[in-house]
């Protein structure tokens, strides 16, 4: 490898001449901070399946209601189902980062796609699970609740859920937003 003080007027090192070196505590604190992300994930991919799947299954026979009856009740299955599939390509990526140590796609472009896709997709968790809560709160001022309790019970859940979901995804874009950071800043990924 040559040294920095090898090149030339206006010449600069290619990829391969730089090499960055990390000590064994600062792996460390890599490993910790992508397992923190990939735990996230994962509570994020448990809850919005578990609401979508709450949401799915929340029709008692022909005399109910249907959650497919309602707008805001399909707005919500739909965001925490595209949700737990973008959840679950982001742990499959989380573990092709632990496995192979490098970015499933060129840095510059993983951290943005994380960041851009957690903030769109969290808002979109919100928006829905917001709409349905206010849906779900006028139809316990109805005739719908007092008729059909366990319809409202399960969808109270699928909403609760939802919010869960949310909550993780956020917290999740926090630290892509923190990679961002770091990106913007140092070049990489992180500040290490």
């Amino acid at each position: 490898m040559r040294s920095p003080h090898d090149f030339r007027n206006g010449e600069s090192p290619t990829y391969r001449d730089r090499t960055h070196f990390h000590s064994t505590v600062a792996a460390q604190k890599l490993r910790r901070f992508n397992s923190l992300i990939l735990l996230l994930r994962l509570a994020s991919f448990s809850f919005s399946l578990a609401s979508a799947v709450f949401m799915l299954t929340n029709s008692r026979g022909s005399g109910s209601p249907h959650w497919y009856d309602f707008d805001a009740f399909r707005f919500a299955f739909v965001a925490n189902a595209i949700v737990a599939i973008y959840s679950l390509f982001e742990m499959g990526v989380c573990v092709w980062e632990f496995s192979r140590e490098t970015t499933l796609w060129p840095e510059a472009f993983q951290v943005w796609f994380d960041f851009g896709h957690d903030q769109v997709f969290s808002y979109l968790l919100l928006s829905a699970g917001s709409a349905a809560a206010a849906l779900a709160r006028t139809m316990r001022g109805g005739d719908t609740c007092t008729a059909n309790k366990a319809f409202c019970l399960q969808s109270d859940v699928a909403i609760g859920l939802g919010f869960a979901a949310f909550l993780f995804l956020a917290f999740s874009s926090c630290l892509s937003g923190f990679r961002v950071a770091c990106f913007l800043i140092t070049g990489s990924r992180f500040h290490l």
